[in-house]
């Protein structure tokens, strides 16, 4: 049948003079003055904006009307593959185990607690899916019974907006306590006498800008911490031995943690060691010192130092585990006789426990790819820790470790109920050759069968931004394109933390080009060892993988079949140029601030994936969205794709789906979310089968 023809956005050109430089928008008309509001009430979007995005639902539900089929095939089997009654491995506390379980066919958990060690006698904290039952969104943050084990605190969104709102409730009789707290962040912690909560406030532009403490059972809120750097983040909690309850401020670059002590919550807060931009850490308190992970003097990998002192500052602190290059050291967590550490070494994670008199040992495992995951837990006073173990074809794998005995205790293996044969599948882990000589690990996924000959399509997944590192992990979803032939493929490009700090390091500011052309090279590596073929690579990525998304569209397009971009942050020069946006002033050490640094304009312009839009022939395209996202914001994909449409030389389609009901995540159910990957993974199938040029 003939194609329909897409929207087409009005052009209204909006000029921007900056730095002595000149830059036209013509769609910036698209993002709604009053968007504050929108994102807590998306029925007051402007009508022109609500119908141009309308009309890009409609016709991109049209053009993938033939997958529809297939969208419910992949759907059904990716919820084949969870089990509906799935419940979490009790966390034990005191008298109590704590838990979540999902009923049959429910979208969203229930929180519950029974008697230590017993299999009976479930009290039932929180019913998710009984209070989100006749709302389009609903999605609990953080979710915590207080120490004392009399009360139990939420936090849960209904727009998808990111701001909560904090319920308490007595578990005695199940009233709920005082008004809610309002604009809140979706976390906060209780102190560690129950007596009070600690809670994140947001202001109008949606940043963290204060912490507040409220007695528990209701009362007047009282300022506890203000911070006048709206460039910074702010979190809350309490030490692992609960003697302190620790504030911590910062960005990607910077951090400063203010301490009040347990035994006097009321106190004012006291600063551990004054920010200094570009030092990072973190702390806990060992019953008897402070553990402190730094990057302080050099240690780009990070170190773990102690101090003794009340307030430890950086002149008290003595090197514990010396630095050392290429041993990352992502965390740690701290229990009465032992202290394990987290860290990356060659782009796998491994952990190691030490003992009070310096003794330590490390917790090994077999896997060419696999990814590991500490669990903390309630309890100080234990030799128990928790682990999750998974890999590409291992299904997830929770055990108890005791760190004493060395004793490794399986509690769970991830369910797979339409059934999951781990030798029918392998993984493997390649090396890709950047322009500038790094090895850049590649994590392949495939059937066993699977030809190695280019005949294959392939789905080549990145991120690279933040530090955040893309973990070999198991995934329901990426099975269903598998076992239809595809191989998944994980690119661990720079700007992650793949292999290190450094490797962040190397993909941040005037080196985040890199983070683009390590993805090109993966796909460049690929074809090379025979595993795909030149236009036959799906791209996909989201949030700043999205960026990655649209950069690489534009500096490759021959390479890639489709391009999925979640969510994309694509709009980079004048977001980072927009004060009253949430993310912009913290999101500065990433990017640069190209408002008062010319250096920083030229650069994010000469990558920006909206601006370097240009005449040439563009895969086939879906930009996804949420319309209450304030992360990335709607109209950052709407008007990229307008853009693209505008300048693409080529006939494939370039397609926009906005959710109307959501935020940065998606739907908020389990299954609903599935409906949307259902919907990215088909119109893979699709553009790389050429199904497009049949419409």
């Amino acid at each position: 049948m003939k194609r329909s023809s897409p929207p087409v956005a009005a052009r209204r050109p909006h000029i921007t003079q900056q730095l002595g430089r000149t830059r036209t928008d013509d769609y910036a008309w698209m993002k709604d003055d009053n968007w504050q509001q929108v994102l807590r009430d998306p029925a007051l979007l402007r009508a022109d904006i609500r119908d141009h995005l309308n009309a890009e639902n409609a016709w991109t539900k049209a053009m993938l009307a033939d997958t529809e089929a297939m969208q419910a095939a992949l759907f059904a089997e990716m919820k084949g593959r969870i089990k509906e009654d799935d419940s979490s491995v009790p966390s034990p506390d005191g008298a109590y185990d704590y838990y979540t379980r999902y009923s049959l066919g429910a979208e969203h958990p229930v929180h519950a607690r029974r008697p230590r060690g017993a299999e009976a006698g479930e009290e039932v904290l929180l019913d998710e899916d009984a209070e989100a039952k006749d709302k389009a969104y609903y999605q609990v943050g953080a979710a915590s019974h207080s120490p004392d084990h009399a009360l139990y605190a939420w936090a849960v969104d209904e727009q998808g907006s990111e701001y909560f709102t904090i319920h308490i409730k007595s578990l005695a009789d199940g009233q709920v306590l005082g008004t809610p707290i309002e604009s809140a962040y979706g976390d906060f912690t209780f102190s560690p006498d129950s007596q009070w909560v600690f809670w994140i406030w947001r202001d109008e532009n949606a940043r963290p800008a204060r912490i507040f403490r409220r007695p528990a059972r209701g009362g007047e809120d009282v300022l506890v911490y203000e911070e006048a750097d709206d460039g910074m983040f702010l979190g809350v909690g309490a030490a692992s031995d609960d003697s302190h309850i620790l504030i911590h401020v910062g960005n990607q670059e910077t951090t400063e943690i203010w301490l009040i002590p347990a035994r006097d919550p009321t106190a004012a807060p006291v600063v551990a060691e004054p920010r200094r931009v570009g030092i990072k850490y973190s702390l806990d308190h060992w019953t008897d010192r402070w553990v402190i992970r730094t990057n302080a003097d050099g240690a780009v990998d990070f170190k773990l130092c102690v101090s003794d002192a009340a307030i430890p500052a950086r002149t008290s602190w003595r090197e514990w585990i010396a630095h050392t290059p290429g041993h990352y050291i992502t965390g740690f967590a701290a229990y009465s006789g032992h202290l394990v550490r987290a860290e990356r070494v060659n782009a796998l994670d491994r952990l190691v426990v030490m003992a009070r008199d310096g003794a330590e040992h490390i917790v090994s495992f077999d896997e060419e790819a696999y990814a590991l995951n500490l669990e903390t837990g309630y309890e100080y006073e234990t030799t128990l820790s928790r682990f999750v173990y998974q890999s590409p074809t291992t299904p997830r794998q929770t055990f108890d470790y005791d760190l004493a005995s060395r004793q490794r205790t399986l509690r769970k293996t991830q369910e797979i109920p339409s059934g999951h044969d781990p030798a029918r599948y392998v993984a493997r882990r390649l090396l890709a050759w950047a322009a500038d000589g790094a090895e850049v690990p590649i994590t392949l996924l495939m059937l066993k069968d699977t030809p190695q000959d280019g005949s294959a399509p392939v789905l080549l997944y990145g991120y690279g931004s933040y530090g955040h590192a893309m973990d070999p992990s198991f995934s329901i979803r990426n099975l269903s394109l598998v076992d239809r032939g595809w191989i998944w493929a994980v690119a661990h490009i720079r700007g992650g933390s793949d292999k290190g700090w450094g490797w962040f390091l190397d993909g941040r500011k005037e080196k985040k080009p890199n983070t683009f052309t390590d993805f090109i090279a993966c796909g460049e590596h690929l074809i090379a060892e025979g595993y795909a073929t030149k236009g036959r690579i799906a791209a996909y990525g989201g949030s700043a993988g999205g960026m990655l998304m649209g950069a690489v569209a534009n500096l490759r397009p021959d390479l890639w079949g489709a391009v999925i971009a979640a969510v994309p942050f694509v709009d980079v020069l004048n977001t980072m140029s927009d004060t009253t946006l949430p993310l912009t002033p913290p999101e500065w050490p990433e990017w640069g601030n190209p408002i008062e640094d010319a250096a920083a304009y030229d650069l994010i312009e000469s990558y920006s994936p909206y601006d370097r839009v240009s005449a040439q022939p563009y895969p086939p395209i879906l930009a996804t969205g949420g319309l209450s996202d304030p992360r990335v914001t709607y109209w950052e994909p709407a008007k990229w794709v307008a853009r693209l449409r505008e300048n693409t030389t080529g006939d494939a389609p370039i397609m926009l789906r906005i959710n109307m009901e959501a935020g940065h995540g998606g739907a908020s159910g389990r299954f609903d979310f599935l409906k949307e990957i259902a919907l990215d993974y088909a119109f893979a199938v699709w553009a790389l089968d050429g199904g497009w040029k049949a419409t």
